[in-house]
C-alpha cells in the first residue's frame, strides 16, 4: 500500500531498540483519509472470506477496525486492557507489551465473542506477536473461529508473523518494515 508506505517514510520516527513511532497519523493523532484507505485494503484482502465480526485490542486497533467494520457492515468488538467491574462472562488472558515492557490482562465478554463468530482481527502493529497470541487464546476460550489477522504495520525483523503462521494463522500486513537499524526505516517493496 503505497500511500501508507509514503506516510511512514515521511512522518514516521524511529527510536533505538526497534521502535517506530507513527503517532502523528495512526495511533495518537489519526488521519481519517488514511484510515479509510487502510480499511479499503483490508476489505480487499478479506472481503471474500466468511467474516461476520471484526475484533481488535484497545486502543490503537480501534480506528482501523471500526473503519473496516463499517465498510464490511459488520460489528466490531475490542478486547479491553483492564477488566471493568460491569463486564459479564469475562474471558481473559495475559499479554506482554513490547512497547511498555510490562504484562497486562486482556479481557472480553463471552457475550461478544462466541462459537458462531468468524473473526477478522485488525491491529496497528505486528512486532513479536504477543498481543495476537493473546487474541488466539481468547478465541480458543470462546470457541470463535479466526479467519485471519490484518496489521497496518509489521516489523518483520521481530518475527511475529513467523510465530502466528506456525499456528496456522493467515497474516496480512499493509506495510512491512524490514529493518530499523541505526534509526533508518527500511520498508519491504
Amino acid at each position: 500500500m503505497q500511500l501508507l508506505k509514503k506516510r511512514i517514510l515521511q512522518d514516521g520516527r524511529c527510536f533505538e531498540g526497534g521502535i517506530l513511532k507513527v503517532d502523528s497519523f495512526i495511533n495518537h493523532q489519526m488521519d481519517p483519509g488514511l484510515m479509510k484507505s487502510i480499511a479499503v485494503e483490508f476489505v480487499r484482502k478479506f472481503g471474500a472470506s466468511n467474516v461476520n465480526k471484526i475484533m481488535t485490542i484497545e486502543a490503537s486497533g480501534i480506528a482501523p477496525a471500526i473503519m473496516t467494520g463499517y465498510l464490511m457492515d459488520l460489528p466490531v468488538v475490542f478486547a479491553k486492557k483492564k477488566s471493568p467491574k460491569t463486564i459479564q462472562n469475562p474471558l481473559s488472558t495475559v499479554v506482554h507489551s513490547f512497547t511498555k515492557d510490562r504484562d497486562y490482562e486482556v479481557v472480553i465478554s463471552a457475550d461478544f465473542l462466541t462459537p458462531d463468530d468468524n473473526v477478522l482481527f485488525i491491529d496497528d502493529f505486528l512486532a513479536y506477536g504477543n498481543a495476537a497470541l493473546g487474541i488466539l487464546d481468547l478465541m480458543k476460550q470462546s470457541g470463535a473461529h479466526l479467519v485471519g489477522m490484518g496489521f497496518i504495520i509489521e516489523k518483520e525483523f521481530q518475527n511475529g508473523r513467523k510465530r502466528l503462521e506456525e499456528k496456522g494463522v493467515r497474516v496480512e500486513s499493509l506495510a512491512i518494515i524490514e529493518d530499523l537499524s541505526h534509526c533508518r526505516i527500511k520498508i519491504k517493496d
